[in-house]
Formats: C-alpha cells, structure tokens, sequence
C-alpha cells in the first residue's frame, strides 16, 4: 500500500465507546463491497473527481490564466460560492492566508498578492471588498460549474460595475478570469457567454465532477498555484490515499465509512465532529461540512456535520460533549505540535509563580491539550477516532481530501442513495429568482 502522509486511529471507536468489535466487523465487509463497487467504477473510468489526481496535463494548462491574473497584480478575489471556493481556501490556510486576505510573501523574494474569498454574498462584505481595494491593480478569478450561480454571477457583474465606474471599462479583459464547463447544446452558460464576448481567459471545469468534490481539479489547484503552492504534492497526496482503497479493503477511508455506519446504525449517533487542532485546518472544516452534509442528507439519511477547533472549542463545546446528549462521534486531527511556536522565558515564568510554563513553548501545550482531549472523550465513553498528519503541507492536505471524500462516497453507496447530487437545494434557488424579478428596480 502507498505510504500515507497520516495514521487512522480508530480503536478507541469500539469497546470503549459501546461498539462491539464483532459489529465493527459485519460493517467493515459492508464498507468493503461498497469499496469493491468503487474499484469497479474506477476501472470503467468513473469517479473522475477521484482519478484525476493520477493526472498533470490540466496543471499545466493553467500557467497561461495564472500568469494573467498574477500580472501586475496587488490583490486577486476568487468569487464562488460553496464547493467553488471552499476548497480553495482550505488550500489557501497552508500560506498563512486568513480572513483578512493577509499573505505572506511569496520565494525569490517577489510579494504575493492578496487574496479574497466573498464566498457567503454579503451586500456591506461585498462593498467592503470594491471599495477597500485599488480596483487598478485588482483580479478576479469567477468559479462556477454551470456558469449559472446567481450568487456568482452578481458578484461579477458588481465587479465588473466598479471598474467601469472607475474609467477602466476598456481594460476590463485584464482583472478578469474565468473557470467554467465548455458550452453545451441546449443549456446556457452565462457566465462563458460574457467571458467570450468580453475575452476574459477561460479555462474548463470539468464536467464529470461536482462543485463539492471539485478541489482536486483546476477550481482548487489553480487558485493554490497563484499562491505559490506545489499543485502536483497536493494530488501526490491524494493519489497515496486513492491507491490504499484501490489496493486493499481495509483502508483508512474504508474504515471510516464502516465507522459510521456502525455508529449511524448500532449507536445511534446523530452527529458527526470533525475538530482539528489545527488553526489552518478551519476552511477544511467548512469544506468538508459541506461535503458530507450535500452529499448524504437524502431520503432522510445523513448525519449533521459539525466543526470544531483546538482548544478553544475546550472552553466552548466540550462540556456539551462530555456530559450532554451520546449522540455525537469525533474525529479530532493532530499534527506535530511539541517544540514548536515561541518559547517561554524560564526566569519569567518562575518570576511569575508559573513553573509549569517555564522554557515550555506554545506547541508543547497544545500537544499536551489534544492528547488530553481525546483521552478525556474516551474515557466518557465518546466514539472518537484520531487522524494524526505526519505534517501539514500540500501532501497532508491533498490526502485529507481524498479520504473525506471517498469516505463520503462509500457511505452514500452503503446507504443506497446518490452522493453526487443535491436535488432538494433546487426549489430555493428558483424561487430566489423568481423573487429578485418581482422586486422593483
């Protein structure tokens, strides 16, 4: 099996937490035939969202876009919303990015720009971002499969609005990009229709893979190439956790369904908790929120995701977890933390009657606090597994998407439903437009 950049620790999951082994095991065979059904799809070419890691042709081909958005540029807003930015900015919290749009510079001494993601439309976050940035020196990337997205879409015509209002209407062709699926017969795409007729680079989202399951492909590694990170370690990652599955029926992700099923089924659990305690694992929080609760609440299946952070949700969550409803399971990710982050002053700390502190750095507390997390939900009987990163760079985080997401999708064909579509979130966006027509302009 090809080496994993992290450990899948799951046996606090089971006689500790209330599941029998025995059971694990009749779930562990049903996880494994629904992994056999994805071998099978592999080799008949499916599951491009999968495979597409063993791929690098398309990484190449978004040099020509990368180098138009990166020219001259002080700041690059990549508007999309969902599964056509999350991943992104999962990507974007190794650099250093935050909320702020902060980057930090990138090699060779040449200053990245910074980078905005208005994913959640927002009236007052959206004017913030036009009129907060010198629009002269300012580039969009627009993501969305179907060119459709109203969300999208307006936030690009708001865009495009600015720069007019500020006399660059004629050089509107330098600030914009655009990511989204090549025209087809009988369906309109908007959104590549304005790209054509403005001559906005255009590059093809593929039209086997959905927004939420996107990240592998140019939607999450273009975005992580103009951040200066290495595109091809993100799919090393991923193809390392793609080919355990493919290679043997006991993989982590293999496991993971089998975990929840059994947890769904024989513990009853209502939630699931992914909680990091990882600062720059906070976007994949939301990433995967919306990659498991899309993909697996149908038919009235599914469980409610949930997202925790470090040790700060100690203080907020955990005597909720401890001593409220056992309807919860945990999947709390470590990374190295000893010996990391700023040091303590030993005469200081003594100075202040805290011993405990003294040459301690910041990473030794916050190794001690995750290890004392999950002892602490064992002990109370919680099912909590640990997925401990060897380190977080663009192979831990390349193969973290990958096992969420054949994880999801094992679950989904265990539970016989689809974990491709989302037919129920269809009536919103329709009576939204029909809303936004009847309204005076």
């Amino acid at each position: 099996m090809s080496f994993l950049p992290y450990h899948h620790e799951i046996t606090r999951c089971l006689e500790s937490a209330g599941l029998p082994e025995i059971v694990f095991k009749d779930h562990l065979a049903r996880a494994s035939e629904a992994a056999k059904r994805l071998r099978a799809e592999v080799k008949q070419g499916g599951l491009a969202m999968l495979t597409i890691a063993r791929e690098s042709a398309d990484i190449a081909a978004m040099e020509e876009v990368a180098a138009h958005l990166l020219k001259n540029t002080s700041d690059l807003v990549v508007l999309g919303t969902g599964g056509s930015s999350l991943g992104a900015q999962a990507l974007a919290q190794l650099t250093g990015w935050n909320v702020a749009g902060h980057l930090p510079a990138a090699g060779e001494g040449q200053a990245s720009p910074r980078f905005h993601f208005p994913d959640n439309l927002d009236a007052g976050s959206m004017e913030a971002v036009l009129s907060g940035l010198d629009l002269r020196s300012t580039r969009f990337l627009v993501v969305s499969k179907s060119g459709g997205t109203a969300e999208t879409l307006m936030q690009m015509l708001a865009a495009m609005s600015a720069i007019e209002a500020a006399g660059g209407g004629k050089y509107m062709s330098q600030h914009f990009a655009v990511l989204t699926e090549p025209a087809k017969p009988g369906k309109e795409n908007p959104l590549r229709q304005i790209a054509e007729a403005r001559g906005f680079p255009l590059l093809d989202h593929h039209t086997g893979i959905g927004g939420r399951f996107s990240v592998l492909s140019n939607v999450g590694l273009l975005p992580a190439r103009l951040m200066g990170l290495d595109a091809g370690k993100v799919r090393e990652g991923a193809l390392g956790v793609l080919d355990g599955v493919l290679e043997s029926n006991d993989a982590a992700p293999v496991q993971g369904a089998a975990l929840c099923d059994a947890q769904v089924s024989f513990q009853k659990t209502a939630i699931h908790i992914l909680w990091p305690y990882i600062s720059r694992l906070e976007k994949f929080g939301l990433w995967y929120r919306q990659l498991w609760g899309e993909s697996l609440g149908k038919e009235s299946c599914g469980t409610l995701p949930a997202f925790g952070l470090g040790p700060v949700d100690q203080h907020s969550q955990l005597q909720l977890y401890l001593a409220g409803p056992k309807d919860k399971a945990f999947t709390i990710i470590t990374a190295p933390a000893a010996g990391t982050g700023p040091e303590v002053s030993v005469a200081l700390a003594k100075e202040c009657g805290l011993e405990l502190f003294a040459g301690r750095r910041i990473g030794d507390l916050v190794e001690a606090e995750q290890r004392a997390t999950i002892e602490t939900l064992s002990r109370a009987g919680c099912p909590v597994r640990e997925i401990a990163l060897s380190a977080l760079d663009e192979r831990g985080l390349g193969a973290l998407f990958m096992h969420f997401m054949i994880e999801t999708i094992l679950t989904g064909y265990m539970w016989g439903i689809d974990p491709f579509d989302q037919p129920a979130v269809e009536e919103g966006k329709v009576l939204a437009r029909e809303y936004l027509a009847t309204m005076a302009t």
